[in-house]
């Protein structure tokens, strides 16, 4: 070591020089700095380029040093304000220099500059405290005590140790933060001398006393085995071993060094937690293991020790010289595989070069052939796409060493036929005799218990280490028997002396568990009064805790029974683990019942495979009315989880208990993957499974969605996934849209139009400038204004595209009313029939960039499906190209074909019936919640539907296309009283049809009116047929009157003036006559529209009634 800067025993600065994990070899940081300075020099014409914006202490930055003559890396300590510049009080990190600079001087540090640690490391004497002496003047005596900072005395003497030697050692005790913890060794005229103890020796320090008891650094090795395990989280005793914890080093072969700490060190990695303390030992050491956390989904709980391993090369010696790799990771999806090779190329940078490779393939056989893995030592991926490369890579197995199972509970329930395939392969490759001398290990890591463990651990490991940290999981491998008992609330005592009513010898030690102080008094009496042996504890209580304890723990002989009753807050303190049974008087929270569980560990089995009726540990749960829904839920998941039995009465509560949860996500966003894919797989989704027609329908929907059912020309421009686009419905025979476009562009294009918004509101529409177009915009969410801040962070979503950006609150531009009334025309597009493979809930982003680049701006031919609110489902969806020279039009591409194609597709044939199905259980108004459901009589039967009910639906039939056809069935379901009820709420206006003329409607029970105003029209037609009476043209003075009557099995249509005819089937919507005027400069509103509707306010009143 080389000293550099000098301050007290608890703070200097040095350089290291030699081999480990945390030093790095002169000659680096001499091309380091050659770079630098080429580099800054060089960049001196174009100096604003790598000139900070702003300055602040604490930045890391690079500096030029007049003393040095060169830049040097560097934080800023402090800024100091000049007139006309400002300087900086930096610290040279490499030298460990403080120096002042001018604002010139200043560069950003680049990424390339960053990448090896800082020359000069931080140090501190290891557990080496300052003293000072106290002298009492009244008692004339003086002391020395510990003291809060090192006196001078101490500090020059430290300095004059260093000064003087020829030279300094140090050895590296653990690391927090940046600082380096070290035994410190000078030597002085050929005698060497510990600075810890010589500074303790002559009283200018003490040795910190702690729970190891470390004293000097003679005995520091015997006191460095005798760590307790609540202190392996916090320290590292030997940082080259930093992916191994304290307890366990002397077991681990002192060769197998790591490259991953320089990674670690820079992510300030303190050590593992209290999971990774139990895993990484084994795993390091090169055993079979299951660990079964909270945090079991976390890649890091296998990384860092398989990486240690991996770093033996003489470990592989026997294995036969050719290309395979030693490690395979198996991940449960693309999405995590991609997670885990990002890690591995993080941590195995400074380690020997592993070649790690990442393989998802498809269902193309040519793409699996062509896969190299020459070189390639750890092989990420996914079940299905290792077994279509083993296809083709016979000899995939023939160096494999380590297998990791990731996520295990997840690849058993997604993949276990795969997963069992591939383990299979695994171990008929280990069978031969170049493998006797050859490590073998398989690593199952998750975050529960899976029912296919027990197998794996039998048939396919070796002795394996299981490691449980979630006490919940750990009762389902100990076999603990978990038992539900609904009763009322008012019943549970008697239940309660039910379960004690104890009948065989076997002693038993029993815990009863309540909320309350008042219920433990309660049943304790109870328990007292009926003979039965029990002791009470709360927080009130006489008795203390040592008193339950020796109680508790008394041995007792056969047939004795030991009941104690307590509240959860009293679990800590008595620590207990020997209970044979659990009773749950009170229902537990999710994270209260994994503590109670807890209190019988010692009885659970270290054997899955032993029979339950043979174990010892009982869970008993009183289920009653008052439960809280959420917990009763999250418990009785959990209890099917466990494979506990369970009553059938519970399913049904449990039924309940599920339509209960989704009622209350009423208001969230519809669920996308059931859009995209028909159903949702996820366990924990956050969004709605049902239809709420206020959020689904009651929008601001573009006509064409509506007008327009069937076959479409649609112009993708937004791509969320390979089949979710937001786009417009374009006419190309007069798109509105365009002709808007074109004006506001128009307008803008003046200097004195773009008028910046003042006040931005919520919800409000703006115009924005991107690039050399102009967009119609919706703020969605308004960041919090800082108050030095003129101007600030708002969310937008572009209403005609569908893509949402955040942008800053001064670009928004006023934009004039009159082009804000055309709807937005953003459609949400989904294409059918189609999803990803191998049970993948997203797409792979290889499909989503394919399908983007191939469709995003480009029109298509698509045929509509099925329609909800803003959204429409389409199939097909075609790319049409047309020859204008032959008159004719091809398809080039079928969008759901081309996604099949990529061989990450596949078919999807329940996709509409999935979504038909869930709009038949559509919530639509409160009159409907509690029918009970009909089967829909058919039409051609002797008993048909009214006659009533069928001309309504006739008129209703085209609010499917807003309804996704599922009003009809509701329909169905209705007398004539409710049919009527509810067609009165429905507001038609509100459902954004553009109707031209004026409908109104009225409706007693026995007949339906609708009233239809019509403008001024010179000539009429009329056509009657049997199924509609269609008009065409029609003069009317005032109004005209349509009245359908149910009567004896007829339907009788009354004219009351006969030029009058109302086409139920088509409702034609009259583009030139829209109140949503597009492409003109004028509003269009024609007088006598207007004093027609006056009229018509005055006559309303009095023909209701009719």
């Amino acid at each position: 070591m080389l000293h550099l800067l000098l301050r007290y025993p608890g703070c200097f600065w040095v350089t290291m020089k030699g081999c480990g994990p945390y030093i790095v070899d002169e000659t680096e940081y001499k091309n380091l700095n050659a770079e630098m300075n080429q580099f800054y020099d060089k960049s001196y014409k174009g100096v604003d380029e790598v000139k900070p914006l702003t300055v602040e202490e604490g930045q890391i930055c690079v500096v030029f040093s007049e003393e040095l003559k060169c830049w040097c890396r560097a934080i800023i300590k402090s800024i100091m304000y000049c007139t006309d510049h400002y300087q900086t009080e930096c610290f040279l990190v490499d030298y460990a220099k403080y120096i002042f600079v001018k604002s010139k001087d200043i560069r950003v540090a680049l990424e390339a500059f960053m990448r090896i640690p800082y020359r000069a490391k931080k140090c501190r004497l290891f557990r080496t405290k300052p003293v000072t002496l106290r002298i009492d003047f009244c008692e004339d005596t003086a002391k020395i005590v510990p003291a809060r900072r090192w006196d001078s005395a101490a500090t020059r003497y430290f300095q004059s140790l260093l000064k003087a030697t020829t030279q300094m050692k140090a050895k590296l005790c653990a690391v927090e933060g940046n600082t380096f913890d070290v035994f410190l060794y000078v030597t002085i005229k050929d005698e060497k001398v510990c600075v810890n103890d010589d500074l303790v020796s002559k009283n200018f320090a003490r040795f910190e006393e702690g729970k190891e008891n470390t004293g000097s650094c003679a005995d520091y090795q015997e006191n460095q085995t005798s760590l307790n395990a609540e202190s392996l989280p916090m320290k590292i005793v030997n940082p080259a071993h930093a992916f191994r914890p304290v307890l366990f080093q002397e077991k681990i072969p002192t060769n197998l060094e790591t490259g991953g700490n320089r990674e670690l060190t820079r992510k300030k990695f303190l050590g593992p937690n209290f999971t990774e303390s139990y895993c990484w030992p084994p795993v390091a050491r090169g055993c079979d293991v299951v660990a079964i956390s909270y945090q079991g989904n976390d890649p890091f709980l296998y990384i860092p020790p398989v990486l240690t391993f991996l770093q033996s090369g003489s470990c592989y010696k026997a294995l036969p010289n050719r290309n395979g790799p030693l490690a395979l990771i198996l991940c449960p999806g693309w999405k995590k595989a991609h997670l885990v090779f990002e890690l591995l190329k993080i941590y195995e940078r400074c380690s020997r070069q592993l070649h790690p490779m990442l393989i998802i393939l498809g269902q193309n056989k040519e793409e699996a052939r062509s896969v190299k893995i020459r070189g390639c030592e750890v092989i990420v991926t996914t079940p299905y796409s290792l077994l279509r490369l083993f296809e083709h890579h016979s000899l995939l197995f023939c160096r494999l060493c380590h297998l990791v199972l990731d996520e295990i509970e997840v690849l058993f329930s997604d993949a276990v036929e795969q997963v069992f395939a591939i383990l299979d392969c695994y171990k008929k490759a280990i069978i031969t005799e170049e493998w006797e001398y050859s490590p073998h290990q398989i690593i199952a890591v998750g975050t529960r218990w899976n029912k296919h463990i027990p197998r794996l651990i039998k048939e396919f490991m070796d002795d394996p280490y299981i490691v449980i940290t979630a006490v919940e999981e750990a009762s389902i491998y100990g076999n603990v028997q978990q038992v539900v008992q609904p009763c009322m609330n008012s019943e549970r005592t008697a239940v309660l002396l039910k379960i004690l009513d104890f009948t065989h010898n076997n002693f038993q030690k029993v815990l009863v568990f309540t909320n309350s102080v008042n219920e433990v008094e309660m049943i304790h009496k109870v328990l007292k009064s009926n003979s039965i042996f029990s002791l009470k504890i709360h927080e009130k209580s006489e008795c203390s805790f040592k008193y339950i304890i020796e109680q508790w723990t008394k041995k007792y002989s056969s047939g004795t029974h030991v009941v104690l009753v307590l509240t959860d807050d009293c679990m800590q303190s008595l620590r207990i683990t020997d209970a044979t049974c659990v009773i749950h008087f009170s229902f537990p929270s999710p994270r209260i019942f994994g503590q109670r569980l807890h209190s019988m560990s010692d009885n659970f089995c270290n054997d899955s495979s032993v029979d339950r009726q043979y174990t010892k540990a009982r869970s008993v749960i009183l289920l009653t009315e008052n439960n809280n829904a959420c917990h009763a839920l999250g418990i009785l998941h959990y209890l099917q989880h466990a494979e506990a039995e369970i009553l059938p009465e519970l399913h049904d509560f449990m039924a309940k208990m599920l339509e209960a949860e989704e009622d209350k996500k009423f208001s969230r966003p519809l669920c996308a993957y059931l859009k995209t894919f028909g159903t949702c797989n996820r366990t924990m989704c956050p969004d709605r499974h049902q239809i709420n027609l206020q959020i689904d329908v009651c929008q601001n929907i573009p006509d064409k969605i509506i007008q327009t059912p069937g076959c479409v020309t649609i112009l993708p421009l937004h791509i969320v996934n390979a089949t979710n686009y937001f786009g417009r419905i374009v006419d190309k025979q007069k798109d509105q849209y365009t002709i808007l476009a074109e004006e506001i562009n128009e307008y803008f294009k003046k200097p004195s139009n773009k008028i910046s918004v003042k006040n931005v509101e919520k919800l409000a529409f703006y115009g924005l400038c991107e690039k050399t177009l102009f967009h119609r915009v919706q703020v969605l969410e308004i960041s919090p204004k800082e108050e030095e801040n003129l101007f600030f962070n708002v969310k937008i979503k572009y209403i005609d595209e569908g893509r949402t950006s955040q942008v800053q609150s001064y670009q928004l531009l006023h934009l004039p009313a009159k082009f804000q009334c055309l709807p937005p025309q953003a459609v949400e597009f989904v294409v059918c029939r189609v999803k990803p493979i191998d049970n993948e809930i997203e797409w792979n982003p290889k499909v989503t960039h394919y399908i983007h680049h191939k469709i995003k701006g480009k029109l298509h031919e698509a045929k509509i499906v099925h329609t909800l609110g803003n959204t429409a489902w389409v199939d097909p969806m075609v790319r049409v190209t047309r020859l204008s020279d032959l008159k004719m039009s091809v398809n080039e591409y079928n969008i759901r074909s081309e996604i099949l194609s990529t061989g990450l597709g596949t078919d999807n044939p329940e996709h509409i019936t999935q979504l038909q199905k869930l709009c038949g259980h559509i919530k639509v108004l409160d009159d409907v919640k509690n029918l009970e459901p009909l089967t829909p009589p058919d039409i051609s039967s002797p008993n048909p539907l009214p006659l009533v009910h069928q001309a309504a639906l006739s008129v209703v039939g085209k609010l499917s296309v807003l309804l996704a056809q599922p009003f009809t069935s509701i329909i169905y379901c209705l007398s004539k009283t409710q049919l009527f009820s509810i067609l009165e709420k429905i507001q038609l206006n509100l459902l954004y049809f553009s109707f031209h003329p004026e409908i109104k409607w009225f409706q007693n029970e026995e007949t339906v009116t609708v009233k239809v105003k019509i403008a001024s029209v010179a000539d009429c037609k009329c056509e009657f047929s049997k199924e509609k009476v269609v008009f065409r043209k029609v003069y009317i003075e005032k109004r005209s009157m349509v009245q359908i009557t149910e009567e004896q099995g007829e339907v009788e249509i009354n004219l009351r003036n006969p030029h009058v005819s109302l086409d139920f089937e088509h409702w034609e919507d009259f583009e030139d006559k829209s109140p949503f005027p597009v492409g003109t400069k004028k509003l269009y509103c024609p007088a006598a529209v207007t004093e027609e509707l006056v009229e018509s306010s005055e006559d309303s009143e009095t023909e209701s009634d009719e």
